[in-house]
């Protein structure tokens, strides 16, 4: 028997119509078309797992599930139909001889889309099917407008982001994406838990939009009648506390920045960032490939996995300098530069664009950034960032011009960010200050002077290795999801009329 779907060639206001009329026949018939609490005794996962064993069309035990029907099939004394739950789909069938007429009737009134409590007893169907034989069924919520049709389904990207309570009800493989993700902050929070990390909330209103470079949102407070910013980075707040006494601490937080949109940016992400006193960026490194490779087996069940058709192996990502790297791809070695005319010239000399302010530092990351970073396809650390590019990070003993930091690189994008935290107020105070003559030259995400931070530092800060990881990002890797709408439920949209 053929399916009943909603088509494309009916008007949808003439659909959603003969929806309301059926709405007010049930109203009719005494019976509330948005109904109250049901309790459910089983989920469709539920029914497979316990009588999954049961023989021939003898009825096993009775259970009570609810879902939204999601087809149905048949329109004499006997149909089928599928009504799907959290965990699944179950076929339930509706037989007049067993309801009654007035019930049966009432069957009749109801639409795919509809949401139903049924009670009634698991059997096999002939073809060996488990399905439940309706006994007595509720309208619990009556649906006033039709699914998307079954076979084109919702494939219109502005659509399935825009009403993603739609997109999550088409398609289970979504709904699949976002558990998946549950499980991957899961994951991340074990990992920490399990190593004594603590936990923490810290403001997403301040006065300083600080800890990373980048643009903040604006808002109003009223009654301080002052501007507040919303977060760019959960960093030094965190740092405040590792200064207080907190050895080790996260947080998974939201983050604002009012940037451009595309498929690895949105305006607000999630982040976690990480503190570990005592320690430095080595630290982090291999934090970082711990929580990468438990969340993939969680989710993958295993470290080697498939994203955009090459498969990649994370345990292990081998380590190079930016420098190291450059001078690979294209035989420069922009710190051997003793002035910056000297690197402005390898930089010509390989087509890699600079702007005027930038020195041997923000030169030698824009040959990384043109040359090398799209090609970083298998998980790779990049270490040895320019001082010039990391006002936050300590420098490296050794070479004054580069600091201890890393990025993390997988299919030509940056997934992680961690360095060893600068904990001299001195030095910090004259990055700030390189920062602002920064700001002055037009750099519009240079940091901004911090006084309070670097008072806290003048108390102490340990030596500290810090982390921060894109976990939308890290769920894009996970789920080979191509784009972070795909992986954020309500992605920021631009606003069209209704």
């Amino acid at each position: 028997m053929a399916e009943k779907f909603v088509t494309e060639t009916v008007d949808e206001n003439e659909l959603i119509k003969v929806r309301r009329e059926k709405m007010n026949a049930f109203i009719e018939k005494g019976v509330a078309p948005f109904g109250h609490r049901y309790e459910v005794t089983h989920h469709a996962a539920d029914i497979r797992k316990e009588f999954c064993n049961i023989e021939g069309e003898e009825d096993a035990g009775e259970v009570k599930i609810a879902g939204r029907l999601m087809a149905i099939r048949g329109h004499g004394k006997a149909s089928f139909a599928t009504i799907a739950d959290r965990t699944g789909n179950m076929q339930i069938y509706f037989k007049l001889d067993v309801l009654g007429e007035e019930k049966y009737s009432q069957f009749k009134l109801l639409d795919i889309g509809d949401i139903i409590g049924v009670e009634g007893k698991v059997f096999k169907t002939k073809r060996g099917e488990l399905t439940v034989r309706v006994e007595n069924f509720d309208l619990l919520s009556k649906s006033l407008r039709p699914l998307p049709e079954k076979f084109h389904g919702l494939k219109d990207l502005e659509t399935r982001y825009r009403q993603r309570y739609l997109d999550l009800i088409v398609n289970p493989d979504v709904r699949e994406t976002f558990l998946k993700r549950a499980e991957i902050i899961k994951s991340i929070r074990k990992y920490l838990d399990d190593r004594d990390f603590v936990e923490v909330e810290t403001p997403i209103l301040s006065t300083i939009a600080g800890g990373a470079a980048a643009r903040p949102f604006v808002t109003h407070h009223n009654t301080l009648d002052t501007d507040l910013y919303l977060r760019i980075a959960t960093e030094l707040n965190l740092k405040r506390l590792i200064v207080g006494g907190f050895e080790r601490v996260y947080e998974i937080g939201r983050i604002f920045r009012n940037e451009g949109m595309d498929t690895r940016h949105n305006p607000e992400f999630t982040s976690v960032e990480i503190y570990q006193a005592y320690g430095d960026y080595r630290d982090l490194i291999d934090v970082t490939e711990g929580i990468i490779c438990a969340a993939a087996e969680k989710v993958c069940g295993g470290t080697k996995i498939i994203c955009e058709g090459v498969e990649l192996e994370l345990k292990n990502p081998p380590r190079i300098s930016m420098n190291d790297a450059v001078k690979n791809k294209t035989g420069k070695d922009f710190l051997s530069c003793k002035t910056v005319e000297e690197a402005r010239q390898m930089a010509d000399e390989i087509g890699v664009a600079y702007e005027k302010r930038f020195g041997i530092g923000g030169i030698l990351n824009a040959a990384f950034e043109a040359k090398v970073e799209e090609d970083l396809v298998q998980p790779i650390f990049i270490t040895g960032h320019p001082t010039e590019i990391s006002p936050l990070a300590k420098r490296n003993p050794e070479d004054p011009r580069i600091t201890d930091r890393f990025e993390y690189f997988v299919l030509g994008r940056e997934l992680a960010n961690g360095f060893t935290e600068l904990n001299d107020p001195i030095d910090q105070k004259l990055r700030f200050e390189e920062q602002l003559k920064a700001r002055e030259e037009g750099d519009e995400e240079a940091h901004v002077m911090d006084t309070d931070f670097i008072r806290a530092l003048e108390y102490g800060l340990p030596p500290t290795g810090g982390l921060g990881i894109g976990v939308d990002r890290l769920v894009m890797l996970l789920t080979d999801s191509p784009s972070i709408r795909d992986v954020l439920l309500f992605p920021t949209m631009k606003v069209i009329a209704e």
